[in-house]
């Protein structure tokens, strides 16, 4: 049976789908930011059109739909989420708001015109009530259930949809929240509400209760497109499994994602990563370097000696989510990001975006000039052939957009394009640089894997301008995140938080934490009918070296410390923190924060067909030449077109060229030569 994935992004739905026999076949829709499942069905109807089946025969034959949506994310970016309310200990309701003293993320704490932060909740909707749970989970003051209901039917009687519980030190003993959280849901079972235990159960009060309530805003929308969707596919003739692409880089089906929907924030970025992993492999590389443009946003991630990097400390716009997700650092940058003159009249290029609707100038709907106004100015994009010709562009408006920027800039309709496209290759590449300089790492050990629709275009500019030698542009480049979903496992991640110094540890308290977190993993697991000889576990520890703040998570040797691993797990710690840091410091005691357990069940390997070498020439996937410009010239350049789809193993062509595919188009630059692989992934070197 067939397998699908699915990755919905603020511009373009894309649908994968893996055959039986190892091919893939890729479809692409418009997203449609008013009800996503749209898209998704015109998406799946795109395929089964092409094995000239109806919807519901189609997707009978599926055995499984691996979904990611950046829902979450757009909600709560555009700030377009429920009405929230908050219960927390009294005395703590302002925790979230001062948020340990951090200023503006994005600007000078200096600048006068930088609103201060504004939390979620407003200060009225955050009430606190009578309870105290202690740090080692002793119930020093039981919850006063009378001021609890009171609290509530105020929130509610305020219009509040959600409502995020938060007591203190709920991560050692989650009693008071869940008995409040009952109370609330038979007050209003209509209403959603989340318990900061529940959501994050680790320390640090601020973390956690900001992660809950990022959870409580984004989790009523989110709740009502998934189970739209399974009532959709359901009726459609869908009988596989559903599962969401987690931030973690799991997946997991729709029933245990709901609760926790902070979990579906990034939930397609996250898959990047592992499709630049599996094909980087193909090449023997491992250190990379994965990069995704799509319509409204860039991303990236380091990869190092193949290990895809997780993070806890992460931010969606000023809001801190705490959760542990794939490191993804994002910056609005895609074919839909807008071209403005700033208040000093310099051109910018994004955050903002056309999106899917009204789109791109070219489109038909726009007015203002996008990354793809300009691409398609300069040469680039086929304008009947963009998105294998169900869009077609207007090449005049494209024009007339990008002309009335360039006029305010006393530049001709070319310059402004050149500028455009120069300008968002800079802001792609200062985000590299950022992200790697902070890791100590020298980019020209990197390969560069550029997915996204508009990532082939501009990948071999940034790969000039940061001295990166190789780029691989993968075949499923323009749907590389739904790609990455299929080396995706199914899990959930655990977590014990438990602040021991290495000379107070306890090893059989370690032990019943990891027994407590199997217990859960299996009940969880069980509910989906996955039995536990199934499962696979994988222990890790966060620590770090006493009186520091940062932690570093380490692999554990074992479950069941003893005094032997222990020892193996302290070197473990030097190890992995000189790999980080490039020095330790043995001769310090270490400290331990939080236990956790990734709990996974096997997944469906996934292998690529690897083609013959080509017989013929290349010239004979030859297109229509196109006239580019290129490198600030004035004079456009004639410049050859091929045909991905009848390109071959072994194939070469040599800058300036133009490779189109009807979902993506990559452009090998002068000075640049372009090669095809055995899996008819592009292969860029600079001569």
């Amino acid at each position: 049976m067939k397998q699908l994935t699915i990755d919905v992004g603020g511009t373009f739905t894309d649908c994968l789908v893996l055959e039986e026999s190892g091919q893939l076949q890729r479809f692409k829709a418009p997203t449609t930011p008013i009800d996503p499942t749209d898209g998704f069905f015109a998406a799946v109807g795109k395929a089964a059109a092409h094995y000239g089946q109806s919807l519901e025969k189609f997707l009978g034959d599926v055995e499984q739909i691996v979904h990611g949506t950046t829902l979450g994310t757009n909600i709560l970016i555009t700030e377009r989420g429920a009405k929230v309310g908050m219960i927390t200990t009294a005395g703590f309701r302002d925790s979230i708001e001062m948020r340990r003293g951090i200023k503006n993320l994005h600007g000078s704490m200096f600048d006068v015109f930088i609103e201060p932060y504004k939390p979620l909740v407003p200060r009225h909707l955050r009430l606190g009530v009578e309870e105290r749970t202690l740090y080692d989970g002793t119930v020093d003051t039981p919850l006063d259930e009378d001021k609890l209901r009171a609290a509530a039917r105020k929130l509610l009687d305020e219009g509040c949809t959600a409502i995020a519980i938060c007591f203190l030190h709920s991560y050692a003993n989650g009693e008071n929240e869940l008995k409040a959280k009952r109370i609330v849901q038979d007050m209003a079972p209509e209403a959603y509400v989340t318990t900061s235990h529940e959501t994050m159960p680790v320390w640090r009060e601020f973390e956690r209760f900001s992660t809950a309530v990022v959870s409580a805003y984004i989790g009523p929308a989110v709740t009502r497109y998934a189970r739209k969707l399974q009532s959709g596919l359901k009726d459609q003739g869908f009988r596989g499994r559903l599962l969401m692409m987690l931030a973690n880089g799991l997946v997991q089906v729709v029933d245990e994602c709901v609760d926790r929907a902070v979990y579906l924030l990034n939930s397609g970025p996250a898959a990047a990563p592992s499709a630049a992993t599996y094909l980087g492999a193909l090449h023997e590389k491992t250190n990379l370097l994965s990069m995704d443009m799509g319509g409204t946003s860039f991303d990236v991630c380091v990869i190092t000696d193949g290990e895809i990097p997780t993070t806890t400390e992460s931010w969606v716009g000023e809001h801190r989510v705490a959760i542990k997700m794939v490191d993804v650092p994002t910056v609005g940058a895609g074919g839909g990001s807008l071209a403005s003159i700033d208040s000093l009249g310099l051109l910018r290029v994004g955050p903002q975006s056309a999106g899917a609707d009204p789109g791109p100038a070219a489109y038909g709907k726009g007015e203002e000039a996008a990354v793809t106004d300009a691409d398609l100015v300069l040469g680039y994009i086929p304008a009947d052939y963009f998105l294998g010709g169900d869009i077609k562009l207007d090449v005049a408006r494209a024009h007339q957009a990008v002309a009335r920027l360039g006029s305010k800039l006393d530049m001709n309709v070319n310059q402004a394009a050149q500028a455009i496209f120069t300008t968002i290759n800079t802001v792609m590449a200062n985000l590299i640089t950022e992200v790697c300089t902070k890791q100590g790492r020298d980019l020209r050990d990197f390969t560069l894997v550029a997915g996204g629709g508009a990532g082939g275009i501009h990948a071999a500019a940034i790969a000039r301008q940061l001295s990166i030698p190789m780029v691989i542009v993968p075949r499923v480049a323009a749907l590389m995140s739904a790609f990455g979903m299929f080396a995706k496992d199914l899990g959930l991640d655990y977590a014990r938080s438990c602040f021991r110094g290495q000379k107070q540890l306890d090893l059989s308290e370690i032990g019943g934490l990891y027994a407590d977190m199997r217990r859960q993993a299996r009940e969880d697991f069980a509910r989906i009918g996955i039995p536990e000889s199934q499962m696979s576990y994988q222990p890790t520890v966060e620590m770090r070296y006493a009186g520091q703040f940062h932690e570093v998570e380490v692999d554990m040797p074992a479950e069941t410390l003893t005094a032997e691993t222990l020892q193996a797990l302290l070197q473990n710690f030097h190890t992995r923190y000189e790999k980080m840091y490039t020095y330790s410091m043995p001769w310090r005691d270490a400290e331990f924060l939080t236990f956790r357990l990734k709990a996974t069940a096997p997944r469906r390997p996934v292998s690529l067909v690897a083609n013959a070498q080509a017989a013929g020439s290349v010239e004979g996937a030859r297109r229509g030449p196109r006239r580019c410009l290129f490198d600030g010239n004035a004079q456009a350049v004639e410049t050859p077109a091929y045909d991905w789809d009848r390109m071959e193993p072994g194939h070469k062509v040599v800058g300036p060229a133009l490779i189109d595919d009807k979902t993506t188009t990559v452009l090998v630059p002068p000075g640049f030569a372009c090669e095809v692989d055995a899996y008819r992934n592009l292969v860029l070197r600079a001569q």
